[in-house]
């Protein structure tokens, strides 16, 4: 692929420079990646680009579409690789995000979730105002640790009042709770999935590398970029 780097598009040039073409070894290709690989260097499958230039576009019309009329997307990876860019992107847009641990029911059971957040927001405000003084030393002891407990689970969800229009995942074979969650929801599904994942039954997949910082944050930023586009020309 690096021999032809001149004649591909600027897109598939950055997502050559960021190893987005690297799946892995073809004993762990899921069977629904096959014809997304094009080629195997040094034992390693190769994701074939331009299909990935196919999907990404689609993920990307979608996104903005929903960033005009304003939706909410969770943006979701519990991957060490992507917990930092997926909290930092996501944030950047005033959209939520799980970049820890998926809590089994943040879709399926999202009224029990929602009383947590807001049971979050409400100690939290508290605390600020001085509201948890006059109680115990032991007490507030206790509240700390259940801000502390809260926040890991559930700050990124804070403030969402009802179950998101989509999701974007980061390695859906990882998530695939989340994934299967979506599914039984009705929310659209968007992937960054690498060779070893199960992209069927998913809305927008993305094939590229979901192992790398510098491939996880390009198609992150995509993201985030198509849905601000569509909050800017709402």
């Amino acid at each position: 692929m690096t021999d032809k780097t001149n004649t591909l598009s600027k897109d598939i040039q950055e997502m050559v420079k960021v190893g987005a073409h690297f799946g892995f070894l073809r004993s762990r290709r899921h069977p629904s990646f096959k014809s997304l690989i094009c080629g195997v260097k040094n034992m390693t499958e190769v994701i074939d680009l331009e299909k990935t230039e196919e999907m990404l576009k689609k993920a990307e019309e979608f996104v903005t579409e929903l960033g005009k009329s304003k939706k909410v997307i969770l943006f979701v990876s519990s991957k060490s690789e992507a917990m930092g860019i997926v909290r930092t992107y996501a944030d950047s847009i005033n959209m939520p995000f799980v970049a820890s641990r998926w809590i089994g029911g943040t879709l399926t059971n999202f009224g029990e979730i929602k009383k947590r957040t807001h049971r979050l927001a409400d100690l939290t405000q508290k605390k600020e105002k001085g509201e948890l003084l006059k109680y115990t030393k032991k007490e507030r002891l206790m509240f700390d640790r259940e801000i502390v407990s809260l926040t890991e689970m559930f700050d990124g969800l804070k403030g969402v009042e009802k179950i998101p229009s989509a999701i974007f995942v980061v390695d859906a074979k990882k998530e695939h709770i989340a994934v299967a969650e979506a599914k039984q929801m009705g929310v659209s599904i968007i992937t960054l999935s690498s060779s070893d994942n199960d992209i069927a039954g998913v809305n927008y997949p993305i094939a590229g590398n979901d192992a790398s910082k510098a491939s996880v944050e390009f198609f992150v930023s995509r993201i985030r970029d198509a849905y601000k586009k569509g909050t800017l020309s709402a």
